[in-house]
């Protein structure tokens, strides 16, 4: 399995009617829509990991996890492709890999715009990492975070990067208007892209709620809950 093939099992461009546009323009926010333990990071590791195949610098932020554990979710998320692609030479690709990725933490009260502003900007003044894509997990949407995630946007568009979400929703809430759920219904229009990992029986549909160019709800990917690879037959 050689890298372009795998850069072009990008999910974005087997979701997308445009298979070119495979990842979102510099200030652009995506976000993955899931349930507690359904596969948000797993999915989002995978994006990255794509990124970073391209040769791109991926940051990505843990409100929750310490970096050990985010560190985990790559080794494991690109062992199961390894595997299930058969790369060769697997260990000698992965270390090539691993300098376009940097790992942060923030508590989730101390987290916003300015401090990782100060962050990034000293990361980058040094010569030590400057990302092309950002990933923050564990943002709080159950908050009322229109203004920070406002602030963000810009600081994104400054650095010439994108950033991709994870959103928890909860079982027991009914979907608002567009199929999208309450922490998402009032800042949508800030998100180029939004995706549900949706479970159904033993199947993981990633369902497009929001994706330029194709059908709001359409479903044409899903999650293997074994591997936690995207995959587009079940």
């Amino acid at each position: 399995m050689l890298i372009n093939d795998l850069i072009l099992r990008n999910p974005l461009r087997l979701m997308q009617a445009d298979s070119t546009k495979d990842t979102l323009r510099p200030g652009a926010f995506g976000a993955v829509l899931a349930r507690a333990g359904v596969g948000k990071t797993a999915l989002l590791v995978q994006l990255a990991l794509n990124s970073m195949l391209e040769k791109k610098n991926v940051l990505h932020i843990s409100l929750q996890d310490p970096v050990n554990k985010v560190s985990l979710w790559y080794t494991e998320v690109f062992h199961h492709i390894a595997q299930q692609y058969a790369v060769s030479q697997a260990n000698e690709l992965w270390d090539t890999l691993l300098p376009h990725r940097f790992i942060m933490t923030f508590r989730v009260e101390g987290f916003a715009a300015a401090k990782l502003e100060e962050r990034v900007n000293d990361l980058s003044e040094q010569g030590i990492f400057t990302p092309n894509m950002i990933i923050i997990d564990g943002y709080p949407f159950e908050q009322d975070m229109g203004a920070a995630l406002s602030e963000l946007k810009e600081l994104a568009g400054r650095r010439g990067c994108h950033v991709w979400f994870t959103v928890r929703t909860h079982r027991h809430e009914a979907p608002e208007q567009f199929g999208l759920p309450r922490q998402m219904s009032d800042i949508a229009e800030l998100f180029d892209i939004i995706l549900q990992l949706q479970p159904e029986g033993k199947d993981i549909h990633i369902k497009a709620l929001k994706v330029p160019g194709t059908e709001a709800g359409s479903s044409k990917l899903f999650l293997d809950p074994a591997t936690m690879l995207i995959t587009n037959s079940h």
